[in-house]
């Protein structure tokens, strides 16, 4: 997990919502910015990555960005926003692992068939038979 959070950039302003009475002079939403492609912490493969995985959250000059409003405090804000972008960050360097196909066991495929012909003879004994 790599704090890249000295590479962040931070813009504020008024959050949506209710917020009594300093809802329209305090400006506690917090929009955190990203230039990816000039980060230090990361190589060009791992660059790669983040931009294919998160491109919907990163902007044609290259900034990735992310909005946080869900507290009453400009700090608490700022906070949670680095928290979760390193989150997203680091959850998109994961490589899922390849899936190895395997064939069904003559165990299983047995099994299978024994359980379809129990369940054919059981419909078949409800037929009405003169």
């Amino acid at each position: 997990m790599k704090d890249f959070s000295r590479e962040l950039s931070f813009k504020t302003s008024r959050s949506s919502g209710a917020g009594g009475q300093n809802v329209n002079k305090v400006e506690t939403a917090v929009t955190v910015l990203w230039l990816v492609a000039e980060s230090e912490f990361f190589n060009d493969y791992q660059k790669e990555l983040i931009q294919n995985k998160l491109k919907n959250r990163i902007n044609a000059e290259g900034y990735m960005f992310l909005t946080v409003s869900e507290s009453r405090t400009q700090l608490m804000n700022k906070n949670k926003s680095i928290e979760k972008i390193i989150d997203l960050v680091n959850k998109a360097l994961i490589i899922p692992k390849k899936r190895v196909a395997t064939k069904p066991s003559k165990g299983q495929k047995q099994k299978r068939l024994d359980t379809k012909k129990k369940i054919s003879e059981k419909k078949d004994n409800r037929k009405f038979k003169f």
